[in-house]
């Protein structure tokens, strides 16, 4: 086996470990079961697709998708903390709304 074609087998089974990852990502979003576990779950589809270009990039040897890929990290890296955000003010409005919520958390 030479080594283009263990390349070309190398990115053939990381695409499909990519793929059942994916799903398994896709089950946990739908499935929940808190909306933290839905943004980390959304953070970690970002991650698999920012693999998956960077396989094809290999694959292809086209170097231009490493930059969609960084790209994609710095969006999919400010999509998190604004979802960590809304996620802290959501459950500091429920604090204030409930008076008895610090008794209940301790």
């Amino acid at each position: 086996m030479s080594g283009s074609e263990f390349l070309q087998w190398a990115a053939m089974v990381s695409l499909g470990l990519l793929t059942v990852a994916f799903f398994l990502t896709i089950f946990r979003i739908l499935r929940g079961p808190t909306l933290p576990d839905r943004v980390l779950a959304l953070d970690m589809l970002v991650s698999i697709g920012i693999a998956y270009i960077a396989v094809v990039a290999i694959k292809t040897n086209f170097s231009l998708y490493l930059d969609v890929a960084i790209a994609l990290g710095l969006v999919g890296f400010l999509a998190t903390v604004a979802f960590a955000r809304y996620i802290l003010q959501r459950d500091r409005n429920r604090m204030d709304d409930n008076p008895n919520a610090k008794e209940i958390q301790k």
